[in-house]
């Protein structure tokens, strides 16, 4: 996979480039929630538990739309589909795990420049999906934003054709960026991260703008809004059960056996 890594955004280096922050801030739009949340509450940076995939460093930055000013404290929720293309907590289903679990999900709290750093991998696809990424942001205790980031299509089909851990999906790709129909809904408004490649790892930036005295319609656990009627071919799953409070992960995840994971994701 490293030596991969050079060859897969040769031909994008231009807009792969982290993007400034901007003068002023355009609300991010709101994205549906889709069938596999839940909050498990695990306070951590590292979320990948051990599995497999190419590393990706996520790095989000939350503004309050209009004045572009940092937020600090608010706290930031994701959570994603593997290398195999399963979320964990949920079985069956496109989109399921084979086992339980709280792989791939994780929260943190923004820094004084509005910033949170996760540490993932790179996320599949799933019949019906292209990859992404789901975010949820919260204001104090208030669901403000919920949404999904995206990935370049050529870089995706890249690592797909290339890394083994992506390889293993017994079904093949049906559904891309411009296929995908909750992608479809506002195209023009798409929460595309940028990302460049690191050393042996990707790193994708991410800004997005909340209204302080927004609310997301709250319908469930964190604010969560009333469940949706979902896409063809998904099944709503029961939620697990979430342990009460916010619990600190104490086990560091390994990526790459054998390599320390400072050297994994150099600060």
């Amino acid at each position: 996979m490293a030596a991969a890594l050079p060859f897969a955004l040769a031909g994008s280096r231009k807009t792969a480039a982290a993007a400034p922050v901007p003068r002023s801030c355009v609300l991010t739009p709101q994205a549906v929630e889709g069938p596999f949340y839940f909050d498990p509450h695990l306070v951590r940076s590292d979320v990948t538990e051990g599995r497999p995939g190419v590393p990706l460093v996520l790095r989000m930055t939350v503004l309050e739309a209009g004045p572009c000013a940092p937020l600090t404290g608010a706290r930031v929720v994701i959570w994603s589909a593997g290398a195999d293309g399963e979320y964990s907590g949920y079985t069956g289903g496109p989109g399921g795990s084979r086992s339980a679990g709280t792989f791939l999900r994780g929260t943190q709290m923004t820094d004084q420049v509005g910033q949170v750093t996760f540490r993932t991998v790179y996320p599949a696809y799933y019949p019906g999906r292209t990859p992404h990424i789901h975010f949820k942001v919260f204001l104090d205790d208030r669901n403000v934003l919920m949404g999904q980031t995206y990935f370049p299509d050529g870089l995706s089909e890249y690592l797909f054709s290339n890394v083994s851990a992506y390889r293993s999906q017994s079904l093949a790709r049906d559904t891309f960026n411009s296929t995908d129909m909750l992608a479809r809904m506002d195209p023009d408004r798409l929460a595309f991260c940028d990302i460049r490649e690191a050393v042996d790892h990707y790193v994708a930036t991410l800004i997005v703008s909340v209204d302080r005295q927004g609310v997301v319609m709250s319908g469930g656990p964190d604010g969560a809004p009333p469940r949706r009627r979902p896409p063809g071919g998904f099944r709503w799953a029961p939620p697990p059960g979430s342990p009460p409070g916010l619990h600190r992960s104490t086990e560091p995840a390994i990526i790459v056996p054998g390599v320390p994971l400072a050297d994994q994701h150099p600060t």
